[in-house]
């Protein structure tokens, strides 16, 4: 008998049992944990196989050190069926036909967005005139995106390479817990500095005090609370689901709509809770930054002069831009009824606001901010004039 037949059938390992006793324990549902002798045609067919048969010594069990009474049937029939927790990613395409193609493309993508997003940080530290409580903003922002688009891309990139696409079941849990901390601090925070351009413009005499290097530390420290509050709520909800069957995840992520489609037990009430909790995560910074270009618009027209329609329009347009393209995103993925969803288009989505967006950032702010494209010259203007030093510098001479 296999392993598993004398762990199940303890009692039956005692017996050499000819080839009719196999098939007929093998076929005979009644036979099997659970059920019982019930049925007269295999009560019959049982007592017929075992007519003859001799008891012999019991027989040391497949596992040494473990009796058959100590694990029962139905744990090792599970660890047959589900052996592993690791997740397949199957990727942004499931089946590229140029998956070298792909990967320059996205490598390309990841490394300007990382590349503009280190920049931007380093010329909002190096430069004083940059140290004001929007570039302050700003450059968590960056930050924001560097991060968040080194969870997801990297292991993409990684999978398009290799045929192993496995994620551990802490991987994925890791990747979820920062992917939902990041989405919702960056909510947060875009609607705080749609508050900062509005006090810049309503109240520029008071905006020193309103926007005191105190508020700002609190703004920031409140947009990373929040955001981590959302992932420390679904994230272990989201993990704690049965998983069984396939494990086969169609997306390049782990992203929460599509890990639970592979749950054993119906998530229905959880994903209305979840659709509930990012619709009021949406509201709040949306909220903020209605009110907040109401009031610009409002303000810019009573003054009516064409200076500060520009002004305002330079100081606001870049966040207006980068707002509309990360809410719009937001939006289809949270906010949309699941009809309105296909893997395919949740993927191209995904794809959108996880690896285009951390790029546009930094390169809409830098081209449209005439701050920024100055620091960036004299940041090189300094750098290629110390080269020239260095290089027509000759010891001995003046």
């Amino acid at each position: 008998m296999t392993g598993v037949e004398e762990v199940c059938f303890p009692l039956l390992s005692h017996y050499v049992l000819d080839s009719p006793a196999r098939d007929i324990l093998r076929l005979s549902p009644s036979l099997y944990p659970g059920g019982s002798f019930r049925n007269p045609v295999s009560e019959g067919s049982l007592s017929a196989a075992f007519e003859g048969t001799q008891p012999i010594p019991p027989r040391t069990p497949a596992r040494a050190g473990v009796q058959p009474t100590e694990l029962p049937c139905t744990v090792e029939m599970e660890s047959i069926y589900q052996n592993s927790t690791d997740f397949i990613l199957l990727g942004l395409i499931t089946h590229p036909t140029f998956p070298g193609l792909i990967f320059a493309v996205v490598f390309s993508i990841f490394v300007v967005a990382v590349t503009a997003n280190l920049v931007m940080i380093m010329l909002i530290r190096v430069d004083s005139r940059l140290h004001t409580p929007m570039y302050f903003l700003l450059s968590q922002l960056s930050i924001m995106d560097t991060v968040y688009i080194c969870i997801t891309v990297p292991k993409m990139l990684q999978d398009l390479l290799s045929k192993d696409k496995t994620i551990s079941f802490l991987g994925c849990a890791l990747q979820i817990f920062l992917y939902l901390t990041l989405i919702g601090g960056e909510f947060f925070l875009l609607g705080l500095m749609a508050y900062d351009r509005f006090v810049a413009v309503c109240n520029p005499l008071r905006y020193p005090i309103i926007m005191s290097p105190r508020v700002c530390l609190l703004m920031v420290l409140g947009s990373w609370a929040g955001g981590s509050l959302d992932g420390f709520m679904l994230t272990p909800v989201t993990m704690s689901f049965p998983y069984c069957g396939s494990r086969e995840i169609n997306h390049f992520f782990c992203e929460i709509p599509a890990v639970l489609k592979l749950s054993c037990t119906d998530t229905s009430l959880y994903e209305t809770l979840m659709y509930a909790c990012c619709v009021l995560m949406l509201l709040i910074p949306i909220s903020i930054i209605s009110v907040s270009y109401t009031r610009i618009l409002i303000t810019v027209y009573h003054k009516s002069s064409a200076k500060g329609l520009r002004k305002a329009f330079a100081t606001c347009s870049s966040h207006i831009i980068v707002v509309s393209i990360f809410y719009g995103a937001a939006f289809y993925t949270n906010v949309l009824p699941h009809s309105y969803h296909t893997p395919e288009k949740d993927k191209v989505v995904s794809a959108f606001y996880t690896i285009l967006t951390p790029m546009l950032n930094p390169l809409i702010y830098s081209l449209r901010n005439r701050d920024v494209t100055t620091a960036l010259r004299n940041v090189l203007r300094k750098h290629g004039f110390s080269r020239t030093l260095q290089v027509g510098h000759v010891p001995g001479k003046c």
